[in-house]
């Protein structure tokens, strides 16, 4: 059976422009509307007429569309805000992974626009994220967890400046003074504005911020090791480590433990989103925790609100995080020898 991905392929377009012809939209170049009506023709491409009609008069469903499923448990809970949100006001909703792929993301914007859903909630890759097919359908968007610059769309995340200038002054407090940072891509606000929350803490405490004690990861263990291994091996190792996701968290603590430290008091660790295992380590980890469930939740209910016909400017809501303080951030040798040499 011929698809709508077919015509797009023979027509050479995406998706979503053999979707807005199909569906008689006006803001199509009329060189690629012919493209796309000879290629339905030639393929001889007849839509379902009922699926159709029910879909642009009685649609009720939503695309959300994250950035990487494997983070853990911190998507899964933004998830189910989000599902739950949606069923409450009887939407069903379909999750995208798009594994950090720019590419793959596009694929599954041009996608909803393709089954013409109601609305999109999106953790976008980075900055080149592009918005444009789903606002020329006149899909509704919201942005969850990261932001997108430049970008006027309704935008719900946590406070990464705040949780991870918390996470540092922390560390600072217990007696740490040469402070590493493992920072996301900052291509990601979240990476970005997670840097900046450590380069803040530390100026406030009149400390230099120094480049060799920062590393630039990919969000994932192997960056998370990679980090570590590069950081250990500097004649004046860090006394403690601020690590800005869980899984980068992980690869890092297995490279610690691999090099045979005592974490704290060769080595203080903070990670940064809530993990089950937190507690279960041979020292307690402490997190910063992000409140994911309602991340979720909130961006159901901002786009609920686009549905229910409020049609004011983006807004973008910016909700706390907190600091679960253990044993991996104790005062440790590093930080009684930093006291010392002060």
């Amino acid at each position: 059976m011929t698809t709508i991905v077919d015509v797009a392929r023979v027509a050479g377009v995406s998706i979503s422009t053999v979707s807005r012809v199909l569906n008689g939209k006006s803001n199509v170049d009329p060189v690629l509307a012919t493209r796309v009506t000879r290629a339905a023709k030639q393929l001889n491409y007849s839509p379902n007429r009922v699926a159709r009609s029910l879909r642009l008069r009685h649609n009720r469903v939503w695309a959300l569309v994250i950035s990487d499923i494997r983070t853990g448990p911190f998507f899964a809970d933004l998830v189910r805000g989000v599902e739950d949100g949606a069923h409450e006001s009887e939407y069903s909703m379909f999750l995208c992974n798009a594994d950090e792929d720019p590419a793959k993301e596009a694929g599954y914007l041009q996608l909803a626009v393709a089954e013409n859903v109601a609305g999109v909630i999106l953790t976008p890759s980075g900055a080149a994220t592009d918005l444009q097919p789903l606002l020329d359908a006149g899909i509704h968007v919201v942005l969850v967890d990261r932001k997108l610059p430049g970008t006027q769309a309704d935008t719900v995340v946590a406070d990464n400046i705040a949780g991870a200038t918390q996470a540092v002054e922390h560390l600072l407090a217990n007696g740490y003074r040469r402070i590493a940072c493992i920072s996301g891509p900052l291509t990601t606000t979240t990476g970005s504005e997670r840097l900046l929350g450590y380069r803040m803490a530390l100026e406030r405490a009149g400390l230099p911020v120094e480049d060799v004690l920062i590393r630039v990861a990919d969000f994932r263990e192997e960056g998370g090791r990679q980090a570590i291994h590069d950081l250990l091996a500097q004649d004046t190792p860090p006394e403690a480590v601020f690590i800005t996701n869980n899984r980068m968290t992980a690869g890092a603590l297995e490279a610690i433990y691999g090099a045979e430290l005592a974490v704290p008091d060769e080595i203080a660790v903070v990670g940064y989103d809530e993990i089950s295992w937190a507690t279960l380590l041979r020292t307690a980890l402490t997190t910063v925790s992000q409140p994911a469930y309602d991340l979720g939740h909130e961006s159901a209910r901002l786009l609920l609100s686009r549905l229910d016909g409020y049609s004011g400017s983006a807004r973008t809501v910016v909700l706390p995080t907190s600091l679960n303080v253990r044993a991996s951030s104790a005062p440790g040798s590093a930080a009684l020898h930093a006291a010392r040499t002060e």
